[in-house]
């Protein structure tokens, strides 16, 4: 029997800052990156086997008690308790006014191993708030919302969302790190945040390098027509640590410094591709690369910036490399060699482009473009592996490294994006079982992610299939 997966929502209220902002009132122009990503929303989820809080006494799970510790935190981070305006020229700011973030308390009627094991995606939303930002007047919505569900048996996620027009993924995973380094009562590396990039020098760009080729995609992706809405699905597959060495092992002599997220791009890529029949007469295929860009763009400490700092890019590939012998190692050093090449430079052509394609509009920004879409787009979480404080050789998460009081890792961390559309979306993320493990979590029209979880060479692999609705 298939178990009772309903989760109600019962109880809600406002967190703000326990100290004040000043000057009150003032505004924060966004920069040309958030602006592109208006289209979509973050939800990330965190999922603990037991439950960080006491049953009783002053850290009781109770919503009064949990935004103790938010508070104070909150203080620092103006952009998550502020609120969207528009300025003169109907373009989106923050209004830094300490309207709060919307904290809400859930019960989920299963256990967390159950959950886990058969709910999908249309479940899985049930953890997070999926609210679009109001289109008249979204003074009195808030861009921030946090929700603690508990399951059956004292099993806990914490789920995040945001509009991606103030974030990125990064931001929310380091806010929410620095979160529980205070519930330990230990000094924080990624807090203060720094609330914007540095000044860009863009007067040693040559005149080739103003027109990259990530400028030209972004070109190209701004005349694209809307894509027909289909039906996506996602599925969730986890690779262990000791499968990931072997594939790695396989290619390294062809491609010696691959990482682990150029490995699983290319595969799932290829498989990918020959389930779509659409592709079959094309005589190249593409991909948009997704990567974070904090450390291009000379970030003073690249995880302490609150905002977006996201670098897409296109990568294509000729049809006899996907139907070569070779084809996945070549995949494999093509993604690896197109990662690598991209500098501050690409990244810095890309928000003058962006910044400039107002001019003839009175000031106004056009309606931001479907950033994760149309076309096929894979997003790199790598930079969340870091090296182990006792180790040069290993590293860890940042992500599985965010332990309430009781130290307890979290079990499972669950990325999605709001509004994908399109080709379908691929996320490559950190595992909790740490080292090269990764978690590829992949949306889909419904009937080509039925055949790719049948997919005999991914399959191959020995997946942990999870929140993929196998009932």
């Amino acid at each position: 029997m298939s178990p009772n997966i309903q989760v109600n929502v019962h109880s809600r209220l406002t967190v703000v800052s326990s100290t004040p902002t000043e000057p009150m009132g003032q505004t924060c122009a966004l920069t040309p990156i958030d602006r592109a990503m208006a289209s979509h929303s973050v939800h990330i989820i965190f999922y603990y086997r037991t439950s960080p809080f006491d049953k009783e006494g002053r850290f009781a799970m109770d919503l009064d008690n949990v935004r103790i510790s938010l508070s104070d935190l909150l203080s620092k981070y103006p952009r998550m308790t502020g609120r969207l305006v528009r300025d003169g020229d109907g373009n989106w700011m923050v209004k830094y006014n300490d309207a709060g973030v919307r904290m809400f308390k859930a019960s989920v009627e299963t256990s967390i191993d159950e959950w886990l094991k058969f709910a999908n995606e249309s479940d899985e939303r049930n953890l997070t708030v999926w609210e679009d930002m109001p289109y008249g007047d979204p003074t009195s919505w808030s861009p921030f919302h946090i929700q603690l569900s508990e399951f059956v048996g004292g099993g806990l996620a914490i789920g995040l969302s945001f509009t991606h027009l103030l974030a990125d993924p990064t931001s929310a995973t380091l806010f929410y790190k620095s979160w529980t380094d205070a519930e330990r009562g230990e000094p924080s590396g990624h807090s203060p945040p720094i609330l914007g990039l540095p000044p860009l020098d863009n007067t040693s760009l040559s005149t080739t390098t103003k027109n990259t080729s990530i400028t030209k995609y972004l070109q190209d992706k701004s005349k694209l027509a809307p894509t027909s809405s289909k039906t996506m699905a996602t599925s969730t597959f986890k690779f262990s640590n000791t499968i990931i060495k072997q594939c790695l092992y396989k290619i390294a002599e062809k491609c010696p410094g691959a990482t682990p997220f150029d490995y699983l791009t290319a595969l799932f890529w290829l498989q990918i591709l020959k389930i779509k029949s659409s592709n079959a007469h094309s005589p190249t295929q593409s991909i948009s690369l997704c990567i974070d860009a904090r450390k291009q763009l000379d970030v003073p400490i690249p995880m302490k910036l609150f905002g977006n700092a996201l670098s897409f890019s296109q990568l294509s590939l000729q049809n006899k490399h996907v139907a070569g012998d070779n084809g996945l190692v070549e995949a494999v050093e093509l993604v690896h060699h197109h990662v690598n090449a991209i500098k501050k430079d690409d990244i810095v052509s890309m928000i003058n482009w962006l910044e400039s394609s107002h001019k003839g509009m009175d000031g106004a920004y056009p309606e931001a473009v479907q950033m994760y879409g149309p076309d096929l787009t894979c997003v790199s979480l790598e930079h969340l592996m870091i090296p182990k404080t006792d180790s040069k050789d290993e590293i860890e998460s940042l992500v599985y490294d965010a332990k309430f009081r009781n130290n307890e890792k979290p079990v499972h961390v669950s990325y999605r994006v709001g509004k994908v559309e399109g080709e379908g979306l691929i996320i490559i993320a950190p595992s909790a079982e740490g080292g090269v493990a990764r978690t590829v979590t992949v949306t889909l029209p419904a009937e080509e992610m039925a055949k790719l979880c049948e997919d005999p060479v991914i399959m191959e692999m020995e997946p942990i299939m999870i929140l993929s609705g196998k009932r």
